[in-house]
């Protein structure tokens, strides 16, 4: 089995090599600066896990493992743009370096090539793997549609919560192994129980997300630590605290909410109103439960424990990131 800082370097080395046609250059420059930004590669990188755990050669996964990370680099190039984010990774996005056209139009060519990568897998699982890449493609943009929707609804219920974040965030990590395991000569129950693991670590990482949004130190975090708050975005935290807080307490909740004249006092308040409903342990609750389904299904997996070693050590790099 590779480390994971070796299945890193592959996928890092084959985008480096990926050449997109020169012309028109406003149409594929974009593709290489965003694809050339970095990241932890997480989504390709467990193509090629789960296509080793099943015996399988990583090398045969790697063009799939590339069109993976081409869609989540589309998804956020369109989704940079809906949110009018100016920063990537530190750099600037792609409407903001170029325009809005030439985001939109670039982004649908990374798609498209990510399909003509996926087809390069063997033909006897050729239909297969674009099914599951189809459905996962669609889950992802309802995910999405469904998280620009809850901005005008103040009724967000944790289901509907749940099922946004299993769709925006979980299918494609779950999509992706599924997609590795069947490269590897995985049977279809094994593939689907990876599969379960992958959307289960899924919504653990963005419940966990959620909280280091809220407690997370920024420099280790990467981002912004109260961004949420002050979107008033729907996040576990905030839903569990409007479902629990009464009188006062959701008073002041309701009036921080409505409030966006001091920035820093909101982030204060609305983060004492969560101390004291103790939400941030209801959410470490609800992201160990789904971190033990994941765990559960991985044990059901019939390959050697060693292997699937790999993958909790991955799960834990994931989702233990210090705070």
């Amino acid at each position: 089995m590779h480390s994971i800082e070796q299945l890193q370097y592959l996928v890092n080395k084959a985008i480096a090599d990926t050449k997109y046609t020169e012309q028109p250059a406003e149409l594929y420059e974009p593709i290489s600066y965003l694809m050339q930004l970095g990241g932890k590669r997480m989504r390709p990188v467990l193509v090629l896990i789960a296509t080793e755990i099943f015996d399988g050669n990583v090398l045969k996964a790697l063009d799939a493992a590339i069109g993976i990370e081409l869609f989540h680099n589309f998804t956020l190039m369109h989704d940079d743009i809906m949110d009018k984010a100016p920063l990537r990774r530190g750099k600037p996005t792609v409407h903001a370096k170029w325009n809005e056209s030439a985001a939109i139009l670039s982004g649908d060519v990374m798609f498209v090539e990510a399909y003509k990568l996926m087809i390069k897998v063997d033909d006897s699982i050729l239909r297969e793997v674009l099914a599951i890449f189809s459905d996962t493609a669609s889950g992802v943009c309802q995910g999405q549609q469904a998280d620009m929707n809850f901005e005008k609804r103040d009724d967000v219920s944790l289901p509907e919560y749940l099922e946004m974040i299993r769709q925006k965030t979980a299918v494609l990590l779950a999509g992706s192994m599924q997609i590795g395991a069947l490269i590897g000569g995985a049977v279809p129950d094994q593939a689907n129980l990876i599969y379960e693991f992958g959307e289960n670590l899924g919504l653990a990482f963005q419940l966990q997300d959620d909280i280091l949004d809220v407690y997370g130190n920024p420099e280790k975090f990467g981002k912004q630590v109260g961004g949420d708050i002050l979107s008033n975005k729907k996040t576990f935290m905030l839903i569990k605290a409007k479902e629990l807080a009464t009188g006062n307490t959701k008073s002041d909740l309701d009036t921080w909410l409505n409030s966006s004249d001091d920035p820093l006092a909101k982030i204060k308040a609305i983060t004492s109103i969560y101390n004291l409903l103790e939400v941030r342990k209801l959410a470490e609750i609800e992201m160990e439960e789904y971190v033990n389904k994941a765990l559960r299904a991985l044990d059901m997996i019939s390959v050697n424990r060693s292997k699937k070693d790999l993958l909790r050590g991955f799960a834990e790099q994931l989702l233990i990131r210090e705070n």
